[in-house]
């Protein structure tokens, strides 16, 4: 009985191995401000996804005769001159400004991600040859590229987030070709190669899951930019257009009246703030978590 209770002890004293996920997990469960910015952006991506059933009206319901309102007891954001409740088009405006977020920054991860890839893993002047093309892009003017896209082809929906993705892969690029340098010279790639994988294997199934610690900590930091610039080109009137809205609009919307109705302004402000201050402290989170050389315990 004694020898069988010390072999359970021993056991015990040999806990098995964490994942890295396992362990960066555990790392940022103790950043409560990166927790607690994970948790308002789910609050928030819950109640934009299930805003057609839980806004206090419908998208389209206006009022002339309210005409501007400050926040009261039936529209808690208050409405705009249009007699249309804030609170609903914030709500709507989150689902534009999230999709853009989400969806630009998708565009610019794939095309970041593999391109950076394959030049990081090719080398020589493939190498040279692509990141030589990253560089000429950077050097021209993003918004200027985006206007004229914009004009040239339209105001859509589907353009603002090719546009904006499109723009926005370079530096990830960048990222992605330092970690996959460094990744190539390790053993697990050499045995990849010595038992006759494929170029494009050894990148699909070993170089970019290895890599994507410091691309999900830059995605989550690309989102709040990709955001920032929707936010911008519809300030401009280049961006989402009636009758859908986006917080960016509505910012848009309350500057032109803000000394006399400053509502239309504060909370798609505020709403906007809250989701871009949620992912940095999110992404500074990561970051950390993500940092193989932390200690652990």
């Amino acid at each position: 009985m004694t020898s069988q209770a010390e072999n359970l002890t021993n056991i015990d004293q040999f806990e098995s191995g964490r994942s890295l996920w396992q362990d960066a997990w555990s790392r940022l469960k103790r950043n409560k401000l990166a927790i607690i910015g994970l948790s308002l952006l789910i609050f928030i991506g819950l109640v934009c996804i299930l805003t057609p059933w839980i806004a206090p009206y419908s998208y389209e319901h206006q009022n002339l005769a309210l005409g501007a309102t400050p926040p009261s007891a039936q529209h808690w954001f208050g409405t705009d001159n249009l007699g249309r409740d804030l609170m609903t088009r914030v709500m709507y405006g989150g689902r534009v400004s999230l999709a853009v977020g989400l969806i630009a920054t998708a565009v610019a991860l794939t095309i970041g991600v593999t391109w950076g890839a394959i030049a990081g893993y090719t080398g020589g002047k493939v190498d040279t040859i692509m990141m030589r093309l990253v560089d000429i892009i950077y050097a021209l003017p993003f918004m200027i590229f985006i206007v004229l896209l914009m004009v040239v082809f339209g105001r859509s929906l589907l353009l603002l987030f090719l546009a904006i993705g499109a723009v926005e892969w370079l530096t990830m690029a960048r990222i992605v070709r330092g970690q996959v340098q460094t990744l190539r010279q390790l053993e697990f790639v050499e045995a990849a190669i010595s038992i006759g994988l494929s170029k494009a294997t050894i990148i699909r199934r070993h170089i970019i899951p290895n890599a994507l610690g410091p691309v999900i900590v830059y995605t989550t930091l690309t989102i709040p930019n990709v955001m920032l610039l929707e936010a911008f080109l519809s300030f401009l009137g280049l961006g989402i257009q009636p009758p859908q809205s986006s917080w960016g609009v509505l910012i848009s919307n309350g500057v032109e009246g803000m000394e006399e109705y400053p509502w239309l302004l504060i909370f798609p402000g505020l709403a906007l703030s809250i989701v871009l201050f949620s992912l940095n402290f999110l992404g500074d989170g990561l970051r950390d978590a993500l940092d193989v050389r932390a200690s652990k315990d």
